[in-house]
């Protein structure tokens, strides 16, 4: 033996995942305190070894494709690891799919968003759960099939296997949209949807992006004699068949490999119609504005396990003469980390209870979190590469190594701001939000509001954020600009009133006051960075 291990860092597990102040505040705030007792279980279920494990397994075992049988026959089965499995059982079984929808308890849907929050071991299975969530809001614009449908897919059971929808225990839903010629412009899609004299349709075409291609059923856009038009279409015939949706290979993405992304060919698929034909986007729309707001979650999440294996680092290593904690620098940038963390958090639940309450028919709840899930969605996905990039070379040369978990944390940071509508895409969204719904921008800046006066930083950056829209010669160009500012606007004026002292008050000198450098580690001198450092450091046994 040529020398003895010291001064390495202990595995990040036996914690609570859960265990953050900014999550579990912020579950109470929104109406949702009785969930904290699942919240915690599925927490410390999410700090254990062997779930993490579970991670690592998924991810380093992706799926494989089998188009056929070994007889030649057309079978389209995608395989996983046992560990993909396992994942999604936890999932479904602790409701962060599609349960919401049919619990009656006020903060439903913010408990589902810290459960979805907490359990960041993968974020690969996280797509087939997010869309089975966001699906059911668009297949209620046709009641009878959201009366079949519906119950399945909030039924809190994981029942693998391609076999007709109806009749298994509980389903997944997907979505597919996108093809090779149009991308996000949904509106050049070729698909075409010929109607029968059964009342179906049958689908001739392609999908250049199909996640989770193993889900029980999938809305999907086609046009149709009336214009572009949503349709629900199973895997599986209601006699037993496969559905003719040929699944042409799976994507070799950069990260979110434990997740199957496919391109699809319809071949004759049989269809159903959801909503009225010609009203696609409009019908699909509310699916997509759900997997927004799983962005954000996601994103936020991805975050704080950033910034808590960089903070569990630095406590247990050693540098220099001292744990690397109690070096000045590598607080300012472990603060830094921890800032940007607690506003994403704080934001995302506040859009979950404004989800909430928008589902229970509040008009001026759902005003605002049309606009302020637009910009949140922006920004807030767009600030998470930077973070995890951050927060990976806080380990040094081990954090670059995969068994630290830092690489596929850094490959996942930029899906999140590319699905469901990448950077610029989601700053016209709010530009139209803007101009087609003006009391979107009257609700979010009364949101805001809330906050005057108790910070001069604060003030004038709203000020600012109000006279953005007055050169409408210009706003298009502007237009990331102008989100950024809305989005900053709207963190701080929530940490202002909701955050801790400390973490509001280094917010508006950074982010809003100018006094910050172009990276993290650069808050200037004489803010109270002790109590943000302890937020964001783990408690492990």
């Amino acid at each position: 033996m040529t020398h003895e291990v010291f001064n390495q860092v202990p595995p990040l597990a036996g914690h609570d995942a859960s265990d953050e102040a900014a999550l579990l505040d912020g579950l109470h705030r929104e109406g949702a305190g009785w969930a904290e007792p699942e919240v915690r279980e599925l927490g410390r279920l999410a700090g254990t070894e062997r779930a993490q494990e579970w991670g690592r397994l998924a991810n380093e075992h992706p799926p494989v494709l089998r188009t056929h049988d070994r007889c030649g026959h057309r079978i389209d089965e995608v395989e996983f690891h046992p560990a993909w499995h396992e994942l999604m059982t936890v999932a479904v079984t602790h409701g962060l799919h599609g349960s919401a929808w049919t619990d009656p308890r006020e903060g439903a849907h913010v408990a589902r968003a810290a459960k979805f929050y907490t359990w960041r071991v993968d974020a690969g299975h996280g797509c087939p759960v997010s869309m089975t969530y966001a699906a059911v809001p668009a297949l209620r614009q046709s009641p009878e099939l959201a009366a079949q449908y519906e119950p399945l897919l909030a039924r809190p059971e994981y029942d693998f296997g391609l076999r007709p929808p109806l009749t298994k225990t509980a389903l997944l839903a997907g979505m597919s949209m996108t093809e090779k010629q149009g991308g996000s412009d949904v509106r050049a899609n070729t698909t075409t949807a010929a109607p029968q004299p059964d009342g179906t349709y049958r689908l001739v075409g392609h999908k250049w992006f199909t996640s989770a291609p193993m889900c029980d059923v999938f809305l999907t856009l086609a046009q149709a004699p009336g214009g572009l038009t949503c349709f629900l279409v199973p895997r599986v015939l209601p006699d037993g068949g496969l559905n003719p949706l040929r699944l042409m290979r799976l994507k070799d993405k950069l990260g979110n490999r434990s997740n199957a992304s496919s391109e699809v060919e319809y071949d004759e698929a049989v269809a159903w119609r959801v909503g009225d034909e010609g009203r696609g986007v409009r019908t699909i729309i509310e699916m997509v504005n759900m997997t927004r707001l799983d962005c954000v979650i996601g994103a936020a999440s991805g975050m704080r396990l950033g910034v808590t294996t960089a903070a569990h680092h630095a406590a247990h290593r050693s540098a220099f003469g001292r744990p690397l904690i109690d070096q000045p620098l590598m607080r300012n940038v472990l603060a830094d980390l921890a800032i940007e963390s607690e506003a994403a958090t704080t934001t995302m639940l506040r859009l979950a209870g404004a989800t909430d309450r928008s589902v229970r028919g509040s008009e001026t709840e759902t005003a605002f979190k049309r606009l302020g899930l637009a910009v949140s969605k922006y920004w807030i996905c767009k600030r998470w590469p930077a973070h995890a990039a951050e927060a990976l070379e806080c380990l040094g040369g081990n954090g670059y190594v995969e068994e630290s978990g830092m690489p596929r944390l850094f490959r996942e940071s930029p899906l999140n701001s590319i699905w469901e509508g990448s950077g610029n895409v989601a700053a016209l969204d709010i530009l139209r939000a803007v101009l087609r719904e003006p009391q979107t921008l009257e609700a979010f800046f009364d949101e805001v509001d809330q906050a005057q006066g108790a910070d001069a930083r604060l003030d004038a950056a709203v000020k600012e954020a109000k006279g953005a829209f007055a050169d409408t010669a210009t706003i298009e160009y502007r237009a990331r600009r102008v989100a950024e500012r809305l989005a900053l606007v709207l963190q701080a004026s929530l940490l202002v009133r909701h955050g801790h002292p400390a973490v509001a008050d280094a917010f508006c000198a950074t982010r809003l006051g100018g006094d910050w450098g172009g990276a993290f580690g650069t808050l200037p001198p004489g803010l109270d960075v002790a109590p943000i450092i302890d937020r964001a450091t783990p408690k492990v046994g």
